[in-house]
């Protein structure tokens, strides 16, 4: 008799992604000559970079001659992206990071849903709450989630609320715990750390030995200067940070999939003896094992990203997204409502009006907007009565979704 991974029944509901897309589509069934404006999934609307799409083309191109078809790459992936990778986002900032440190991938999605794969059951995981809900889900699914309890969280992960009393800045854990996940600039509440605000983690991380998976990717979005772009900055972080980079949000490649995580050698993580072991082998002989690599075409387009012409065409596309954060942060303020987020994040995170629900905002949105969300509740308990709006979408439709939701009675 085959049996189930029973932790997967501990999972609420859908993904909340899933839950959306099943909302919409009931909305469009009933309503099929509404035209909906997306500002929900964080999903970019502008093409690659011409850059890119010449750099794409040509390595397509190579694959169908014999002199420069190639099959397996290397298994981190191609040296000339992991140097640009080096240069580009490392060494530019004055941070060290070895050749063999960097490990290329088809999204931050999968690795930071799979990285858990290398700890043991028994470590306690916090989280920011609200969170990105891939952190959760795959630490439920390996049996350190626990039960859902009725106030929506799990029991066997620590919570760490953002609010708005304390500025959305997660505080230390109440209790000692081993795996610590941050993203910053954060999805979904927009919040960016100092330099002297990100090194308390670190130096706890440091004293209780644990690991901080750094969720970096939306760095490039940061404008205010004192804002590290990377957790490397801090002294310290290279003996307990692992960080996540993604081209999709810089460089448009949510249908490309290309990313990389960044594990230095120093990382480790103990046995039951207390043996230290190097993540950076274990990550190797994950990857190695699990997954093939990201196609060479792929990899030669995200080397582009970094050339002179790559990085001024995939910053005037992230002018132009931030461009759109402005446009909703300011529209929503006109309206009386709260809004966080949008200046070093291309999310916006807004305060739900006369105490409603989060999901009664979105059906509102929906409903009387046409305006698709984003539920704050979704992305764990302290989202309730928040809404998570992306920057996301094309110029157009963004204007156009603030004067319909201008319209609505928001009380």
């Amino acid at each position: 008799m085959a049996r189930i991974n029973e932790h997967y029944l501990n999972l609420k509901g859908s993904y909340l992604f899933a839950e959306i897309a099943r909302r919409v589509a009931r909305f469009q069934a009933e309503h099929p000559e509404a035209r909906l404006i997306r500002l929900g999934i964080g999903d970019v609307t502008r093409p690659l970079a011409p850059a890119v799409v010449e750099a794409f083309a040509r390595a397509v191109a190579e694959m169908g001659r014999p002199e420069t078809f190639r099959g397996y790459g290397p298994e981190r992936g191609y040296p000339f992206l992991i140097q640009a990778i080096i240069e580009g986002d490392y060494r530019s900032r004055g941070i060290k990071v070895e050749e063999d440190e960097v490990f290329i991938s088809d999204g931050a999605k999968c690795d930071t849903g799979n990285f858990q794969e290398l700890f043991g059951r028994e470590n306690v995981v916090a989280i920011t709450d609200p969170v990105y809900p891939v952190y959760v889900d795959t630490n439920v699914m390996a049996g350190r989630g626990g039960r859902p309890r009725e106030d929506g969280c799990y029991e066997g992960l620590v919570y760490l609320p953002c609010t708005e009393e304390n500025g959305f800045v997660p505080p230390l854990p109440p209790q000692p715990v081993d795996l610590i996940y941050l993203c910053l600039p954060n999805n979904p509440t927009g919040t960016t750390l100092t330099k002297e605000q990100l090194k308390r983690w670190v130096d706890y991380a440091r004293a209780h030995r644990a690991v901080i998976l750094f969720d970096a990717a939306y760095e490039a979005y940061i404008r205010e200067e004192g804002i590290p772009h990377s957790i490397y900055e801090i002294e310290g972080a290279r003996e307990v940070a692992v960080e996540f980079r993604s081209f999709s949000k810089t460089a448009g490649f949510t249908g490309t999939r290309c990313a990389y995580t960044v594990v230095p050698k120093e990382v480790v993580a103990f046995d039951a003896a207390g043996r230290a072991h190097s993540l950076n082998d274990l990550w190797l002989r994950r990857q190695t094992t699990k997954f093939n690599g990201v196609s060479y075409p792929v990899q030669v387009a995200a080397a582009a990203v970094y050339t002179p012409e790559g990085r001024r065409q995939v910053k005037e596309t992230i002018d132009y997204y931030m461009a759109n954060a402005a446009i909703i942060r300011e529209g929503l303020s006109r309206l009386g409502l709260r809004v966080y987020g949008g200046v070093n994040a291309p999310y916006i995170w807004v305060k739900t009006p006369a105490g409603m629900g989060s999901w009664d905002f979105f059906e509102l949105l929906l409903r009387g907007a046409h305006v698709v969300s984003t539920p704050g509740v979704g992305f764990g308990p302290s989202g309730e009565g928040y809404l998570r709006l992306t920057a996301f979408g094309r110029r157009e439709e963004t204007e156009e979704a603030m004067e319909r939701i201008a319209r609505l009675e928001l009380g």
